[in-house]
């Protein structure tokens, strides 16, 4: 064999040996994986959810699509509110996508969910539309409350949300489990609450009648460590909240990510639905932007503070680590879904301002199921308004 013949062999063996060779780089594919979660804290609990679990494929990209529309209608809600398209108080939810939709998953249709103001994730979850939220803040014809209802007030037939009172969908939530259970209905009763809430008078109340009564209730505390401007170590003496109910059951849980909030709602779920009355999960989160859209949310914490949370915890590029890392999803596949979100939200986005101004006249219908009296009062007595029926305040569709 010439030398010539003999590079040419060498050569090719060199290269079969290169596409043969195993490589980190080849594409891993599973329809299962098992993952870890996070650890639990427990308060007045023998068990724990579990810390080792099965994730299917369609449920990662359920998860993965839920919290990247959560995140992508958030940058358009703060995208048009700094345009002055949306008027008012407006609170952004970035950064706490898993605590809602690892939670959310769990729900059945039999559950009841009352919720505080930072509300635009958790009303698109219940069934309302990317563009029924936007065009609600832009008070257009599209809008899922005619407008009514602004950033803070969205609803939906399961969905109790936007009490823009602190604290308010407490009560509310365990009134939910109280009718659940007079009812003999299946279902759980949430009250979903944040940290800025967890030091009032009506928690605590809602809590003693919850366990006398053996209430089926979740008490949901998404804590992102700052209630307006104040952080929790300034406002709380205890800030274990999990641990705050008395004789109520706490868990603890990181809000971050998403499985371990599934697991610790579904644990959370069944202690209710077994009869051992009402539990406390606190979820430990974060959110990216200020209280409101009127604070910057830079002068009580650092931009260092918020862009490491960014880097080291955020719960979409985490989980995306995760699900590829564990071969549930490829790159190709992730980035479908980004560009099919970002398609839908960006379209749903200049509808919001391009769908008709809902008309001033609509200001006084529907106050009321039915109105006793022949007008609604006015600034002054001298010009009442006439009461008009338009029809079901919620938009189903």
């Amino acid at each position: 064999m010439t030398a010539f013949l003999k590079r040419l062999v060498s050569q090719a063996l060199s290269n079969l040996r290169k596409e043969v060779r195993p490589t980190n780089n080849i594409k891993k594919f599973a329809t299962e994986a098992t993952i870890k979660t996070k650890p639990y804290k427990l308060h007045r609990l023998d068990t724990s959810p579990l810390t080792e679990v099965k994730v299917t494929k369609e449920e990662a990209k359920d998860y993965y699509k839920k919290m990247f529309i959560l995140r992508s209608l958030e940058n358009a809600t703060f995208t048009l509110a700094k345009a002055n398209l949306i008027r008012g108080f407006c609170h952004i939810y970035s950064g706490e996508e898993a605590a809602a939709v690892g939670a959310y998953v769990v729900m059945t249709p039999e559950d009841l969910v009352a919720s505080p103001y930072r509300i635009h994730g958790w009303a698109y979850l219940m069934g309302n539309s990317v563009l029924g939220v936007l065009a609600e803040m832009t008070a257009r014809t599209s809008a899922c409350q005619r407008g009514k209802g602004g950033s803070m007030h969205m609803y939906h037939d399961r969905f109790f949300g936007g009490f823009g009172i602190v604290g308010s969908s407490v009560p509310v939530g365990t009134g939910l489990a109280f009718a659940l259970k007079y009812k003999g209905v299946k279902g759980v009763g949430w009250a979903i609450y944040g940290d800025g809430a967890a030091n009032q008078g009506q928690v605590f109340e809602a809590f003693n009648l919850a366990k006398l009564w053996n209430l089926p209730c979740l008490f949901y505390l998404e804590n992102n460590g700052y209630g307006y401007s104040t952080s929790i170590e300034r406002a709380a003496a205890n800030i274990d909240f999990y641990t705050r109910g008395d004789l109520i059951p706490g868990i603890w849980v990181d809000g971050m990510d998403v499985i371990s909030v599934r697991e610790a709602i579904k644990f959370a779920r069944e202690f209710c639905l077994e009869g051992n009355g009402p539990i406390v999960v606190e979820a430990a989160t974060y959110r990216y932007h200020g209280h409101s859209i009127s604070d910057p949310g830079t002068t009580y914490r650092t931009r260092e503070e918020i862009q490491a949370v960014r880097q080291q915890r955020d719960p979409i590029t985490t989980f995306k680590a995760l699900i590829l890392e564990k071969g549930l999803l490829i790159e190709e596949e992730i980035k479908s879904i980004e560009t099919e979100v970002k398609t839908d939200v960006n379209e749903a986005s200049e509808r919001a301002v391009k769908d008709p101004i809902i008309n001033a006249s609509e200001l006084t219908t529907d106050i009321y199921s039915e109105c006793l009296e022949p007008h609604i009062r006015n600034i002054t007595p001298f010009n009442p308004l006439q009461h008009k029926r338009l029809g079901r305040a919620i938009n189903l569709k």
